[in-house]
């Protein structure tokens, strides 16, 4: 059971890797320091789904991570 839940964590901590670097892939080098252009854009489409995935896949880590470490102690 423990190997099995450690590589459902190694291949969703891969996934969350690739799913931040999409994210910033689409922002420009002016945003990375703080500078956003001044214009409020709302997240649609991909961006939004790639977003989302981001914040669950985070959130069942976290919550994946915590069992792992219930189960072995």
């Amino acid at each position: 059971m423990s190997v099995a839940l450690q590589i459902v964590q190694i291949v969703m901590s891969i996934t969350i890797i690739v799913l931040v670097l999409l994210q910033a892939k689409g922002s420009s080098l002016g945003s990375m320091f703080g500078g956003d252009g001044g214009v409020y854009r709302t997240k649609r489409g991909a961006e939004k789904i790639i977003y989302q995935a981001t914040i669950g896949l985070g959130v069942l880590f976290s919550l994946f991570s915590i069992i792992s470490v219930i189960l072995t102690t």
